[in-house]
């Protein structure tokens, strides 16, 4: 076994019944291996080596009743350390240790602790004590696992807290996603329902758009078939020739006549023409009769009134 790797030299000859002494080898690691190979070896110094941390199979060695790591230059233990459940005697004096893992808890067969000259935990460190002789060292092994028991509890208790918030929350984000998908659900249907509105009012009017266009076309239809219906088409009523109408008309353009050559007489350079002396003549004998035929009406209205 060489003085920096543990290997080259067989343990077996530092084997003395069960008790394997490492002290004083200058070993910078822990031949884990070899040791696992001698079960027998309960008893277990590595003190006063060069060591700064144990590999995590050391904690498979199960067998280990005492061990002394004291005088070495540890800065912790490993996490899974409380798997050395059969250790009754730990010797840590003189490293750098600080805390101790939480797994410490787990040597329910711990009797003897020493943690003096130790950059411990002010907490860490009262709990402890000096142990300066051997009754303090064993008052140290029961209130180091007390209080790392507790410590244990509290970070059980903690994990759980988180445990159940996460599962509150899980639940929450559960309930959230049903609350959401209830929520789509419902606007889903909801426009489903309005758009089976839309589509039957728009059937509606088609349908009352289609009854008001066959309305129309059956009144057009029963007016086109009522003429052909009967036996003869109505006549227009035909209008007797009168004899008077055409009289009429003939003395209406007589006077037309009468009443232009008459304007031509009075207005134009005609009226000095032979004919036209005659017509003004005739004008004016027929305004002067006019005259006093009124003057005579007007005579014998007075007369009557009297």
């Amino acid at each position: 076994m060489s003085r920096g790797s543990g290997k080259g030299l067989s343990l077996k000859d530092k084997l003395d019944g069960n008790e394997l002494d490492l002290s004083l080898c200058d070993l910078n690691e822990v031949p884990v291996r070899e040791l696992a190979a001698l079960p027998k070896a309960t008893v277990l110094d590595l003190s006063c080596n060069n060591l700064i941390s144990l590999p995590s199979d050391f904690c498979s060695l199960m067998h280990l009743v005492k061990l002394d790591l004291s005088k070495n230059r540890l800065q912790q233990l490993p996490l899974d350390f409380g798997r050395l459940v059969n250790l009754q005697h730990l010797d840590l004096l003189n490293n750098r240790l600080v805390t101790l893992p939480v797994s410490f808890a787990q040597l329910k067969n711990l009797k003897w602790l020493d943690l003096k000259d130790n950059p411990l935990d002010p907490v860490l460190a009262k709990v402890a004590g000096d142990c300066l002789d051997e009754k303090q060292c064993k008052q140290a092994a029961v209130k180091v696992l007390q209080h790392m028991k507790a410590i244990q509890s509290e970070q059980d208790r903690q994990r759980q807290r988180k445990l159940q918030a996460e599962r509150e929350m899980e639940k929450k984000r559960e309930a959230e996603q049903r609350a959401k998908e209830a929520l789509e659900r419902e606007l889903r249907k909801r426009e489903k329902a309005e758009e089976k509105e839309r589509r039957r009012r728009e059937y509606d009017a088609q349908k009352a758009a289609k009854q008001e266009m066959e309305k129309k076309t059956k009144k057009e239809t029963v007016h086109t078939r009522k003429p052909a219906s009967s036996s003869r088409p109505p006549q227009l009523p035909r209008h007797k020739p009168s004899w008077s109408r055409s009289v009429l008309r003939v003395l209406l353009f007589v006077l037309f006549c009468i009443l232009c050559t008459l304007a031509a007489c009075k207005l134009t350079e005609l009226q000095h023409q032979p004919l036209c002396v005659s017509v003004n003549t005739l004008y004016e004998d027929v305004v002067a009769a006019l005259q006093n035929h009124k003057t005579l009406q007007n005579m014998l209205q007075h007369n009557s009134h009297q």
